[in-house]
């Protein structure tokens, strides 16, 4: 299905907004690396961090690759989708391993708000492989909630890291 102008300029701004935030996750990682890699569960924290950005960032670019057979776009997106909500329940999982003393709530806070936005991936991919041109809102859904689960992500690995 090719998007409209008004999509793909919309999905172009939340390209760049997406990777000027993971870029960021970068920094953060990055100028706090050796307290992240001090405590055994913050190196899966950070992977994690870095997941959503670079899943999102790959779901809207596929989306905005010109010329694709109809049912192609929504077939990347779930494939994408599929990655980017695996990967942070391996992450979690080793990480609640390390973490014993880490309560429910917080286990379950966590994994909601990395599952929450990574699952509009695949439902909106899931809509556009079926022709429904309401997928691209799923996607334009996950977008944003990534930008927040992003800054979210930043805030802990920047500022909480040093409590």
């Amino acid at each position: 299905m090719p998007l409209t102008p008004e999509w793909a300029a919309f999905f172009s701004a939340e390209l760049a907004a997406l990777a000027a935030l993971a870029g960021f996750v970068v920094v953060a990682i990055s100028i706090n690396l050796a307290r992240i890699l001090s405590y055994p569960h913050l190196p899966t924290r950070a992977g994690e961090a870095l997941i959503g950005p670079v899943g999102a960032i790959t779901a809207t670019s596929l989306a905005l690759i010109p010329g694709q057979p109809a049912a192609l776009p929504g077939a990347e997106v779930i494939a994408v989708g599929l990655v980017i909500v695996i990967a942070p329940i391996a992450f979690q999982s080793r990480t609640w391993g390390l973490r014993k003393e880490a309560a429910a709530r917080e286990r379950i806070v966590r994994a909601a708000t990395n599952e929450g936005f990574n699952l509009t991936f695949l439902i909106g991919g899931a809509l556009l492989f079926a022709g429904a041109p309401a997928g691209l809102y799923w996607i334009a859904a996950g977008d944003i909630l990534c930008i927040i689960a992003i800054v979210l992500s930043a805030w802990v690995l920047m500022v909480e890291i040093l409590r």
